[in-house]
């Protein structure tokens, strides 16, 4: 059963609520609730549910939602508990970064995540996803989420999110009198030097990270 964070988040968001009021949310109360435009993207995830089989939907009824126990309590197992909306985050997850050699960034999805803001500082813009190894020694592996504060500063030795060219990567930040280097924490990989030629801009602060369950 392969949910998508936002789908085990609006799972979850179902649960509570008939936990809590006795009857499902709306897909008006779902969508306003994931900060959905409107009530299509609703919509949408919750047929995936129903095809995930977690849930059922009874045609005809505004809350006519119904959870598929023994599927949704195994999916349930795997979303953190409910986030009060005081201390949520809503996240874009905007594109991938390398812990390795610096790849491409795809900078365009639709992809939102819920987020307790406690699990960052500073609190994040947006979730960029980790490929590579060469950040291990901080705590980072690939498939990680890591949070990203927007700022085109860094201090000597935090962790930043750069661009080199067209290329993103993460690294920690190194300036000498003359150059910049990106150091990685893994020594099986050797540091990037940024030649004066390069087109090299700080995108932002690493300031946290999650780990989708695997």
């Amino acid at each position: 059963m392969d949910l998508t964070d936002t789908q085990q988040a609006i799972l979850a968001l179902i649960a509570e609520r008939i936990g809590a009021d006795g009857v499902p949310p709306s897909q008006t109360e779902i969508a306003h609730a994931m900060g959905f435009k409107g009530v299509r993207a609703a919509q949408y995830h919750l047929e995936a549910l129903e095809q995930a089989g977690v849930i059922r939907r009874l045609p005809g009824q505004a809350r006519g939602i119904r959870l598929v126990h023994e599927a949704a309590n195994e999916a349930l197992d795997q979303v953190p508990p409910v986030i009060s909306p005081d201390d949520a985050l809503r996240l874009p997850v905007l594109g991938r970064v390398a812990a390795g050699l610096p790849i491409g960034a795809d900078l365009r999805s639709d992809d939102y995540i819920l987020l307790d803001r406690a699990l960052f500082s500073p609190a994040p813009n947006y979730l960029l996803k980790v490929q590579g190894d060469s950040m291990i020694e901080e705590g980072i592996f690939g498939g990680d989420l890591i949070g990203v504060y927007r700022t085109r500063e860094a201090r000597d030795g935090q962790i930043v999110v750069a661009r080199i060219d067209d290329e993103i990567t993460v690294k920690l930040f190194k300036k000498g009198k003359d150059r910049i280097r990106l150091l990685p924490r893994n020594p099986d990989y050797k540091p990037i030097e940024v030649l004066p030629d390069q087109d090299f801009a700080i995108e932002g602060l690493y300031c946290g990270l999650v780990r989708p369950n695997r």
